[in-house]
């Protein structure tokens, strides 16, 4: 019965245990592992992504306080800083990236019938990467600058759903364009980019794999006008071109055509310049895909905000990578959950939901679900009245 588990527990029955192990058992997570075992590391981190924790010692002082309930929220081993620490310091970060990965393919799944702003059949992703600033001297494996260290976390997110289909986690030095060279691209789905990615060879390269970019013009892109088409100005549009690059480079890097389209917004009224290897879209779907984008930035500063992700528990890069990875797989993991039990709350408010009740012995709908504040009708009053008439 839900009634005599936790609500953790209850959360935990939506990781499939059997991918878990398969993913410890690739990379030989349980050698020489007596007592602590690969799962009860994941759960006291996912335990400390759903109540925010500050620190290893946090961890470990708010899970012993409830030592009698730890085996049926899943954590067999004793929980201690020092054993965590070690445990991210040298278990491979690989299994929470492979299990991550897992965990996407159960989510997209679910997301499939999300709606995007644009009329389009086919799958839209957004590339970006966000910046993680770390201190210099306790991650000195992270330089990015003389006095500045940092990573970069490389994601291309699938736009139904806001889902991450992949991530890359990197020094902050490698450059953005780079991470096209890890992609594999599927056939008729669309890449949105924003000008950081212009490359014209990594470019060409989504083309040959009949793959679509929509990415944003730098001002010194030269080019020679094929043709025009007609287009609405009343939307904003400006023109709708069929364009060559005669760069010295770019003609031969890039040999095929391009469309260019040329857009104002109407209400900041900036001007934006776009160009794509798609030339069945209207026009007005282009800068309407571009707008879309912005899901990933969404996506990052929800993260940032919402998960432990700017504050470390280790300092190795292989305590980082597991950390992140595993908060990824939480975001994951309450995106399952939202779709598993048709919740209409929003990520953020089941985040916070859970944050208060992983302890409470209640049914998790009963917890996420609007029904569960009540009042009663009838309730006499004892209150007198101050003046009478």
């Amino acid at each position: 019965m839900d009634n005599d588990r936790t609500v953790f527990s209850q959360v935990i029955d939506f990781v499939p245990l059997h991918e878990f192990r398969k993913c410890v058992r690739r990379y030989h997570g349980s050698f020489k592992v007596r007592k602590f075992s690969c799962l009860d590391q994941f759960l006291c981190m996912c335990f400390a992504q759903l109540t925010f924790r500050e620190s290893l010692r946090d961890i470990e002082v708010c899970l012993r306080s409830v030592q009698s309930r730890l085996y049926h929220m899943g954590i067999r081993g004793r929980v201690a800083r020092s054993t965590l620490a070690d445990a991210n310091e040298r278990r491979d970060w690989r299994i929470y990236r492979d299990f991550a990965h897992i965990l996407i393919g159960i989510a997209r799944p679910l997301y499939v019938g999300e709606q995007l702003d644009v009329d389009l059949e086919s799958t839209a992703y957004a590339l970006d990467s966000t910046t993680i600033d770390l201190c210099l001297s306790l991650f000195p494996w992270a330089r990015f600058r003389r006095a500045k260290g940092a990573i970069k976390l490389h994601t291309l997110l699938d736009l139904r759903g806001s889902i991450p289909t992949f991530i890359h986690v990197s020094d902050g030095k490698l450059h953005d364009v780079n991470v096209l060279d890890l992609l594999v691209f599927e056939p008729g789905s669309f890449y949105i980019m924003d000008k950081g990615y212009v490359d014209f060879s990594r470019l060409f390269s989504i083309h040959q794999a009949s793959a679509f970019f929509v990415i944003r013009s730098k001002r010194n892109f030269q080019y020679r006008r094929r043709c025009s088409s007609a287009i609405d100005s009343s939307n904003g549009l400006r023109c709708d071109q069929t364009v060559v690059a005669t760069g010295v480079k770019s003609t031969i890097k890039y040999p095929a055509p391009l469309r260019r389209i040329s857009f104002v917004d109407p209400e900041t009224k900036k001007r934006f310049v776009f160009l794509t290897n798609n030339f069945l879209l209207p026009a007005q779907s282009i800068p309407s895909l571009y707008k879309a984008r912005w899901q990933i930035e969404l996506f990052f500063k929800w993260i940032k905000q919402h998960l432990r992700i700017k504050a470390f528990y280790g300092t190795s890069p292989n305590a980082v990578k597991t950390q992140v990875w595993i908060a990824i797989s939480t975001y994951l993991l309450v995106a399952i959950l939202k779709k598993r039990l048709k919740l209409d709350l929003s990520l953020h408010t089941i985040l916070q939901i859970l944050s208060l009740s992983v302890f409470e012995k209640v049914p998790i709908l009963k917890v996420l679900s609007n029904g569960g504040y009540t009042t009663e009708d009838g309730f006499p009053l004892k209150q007198l009245n101050l003046f009478k008439l």
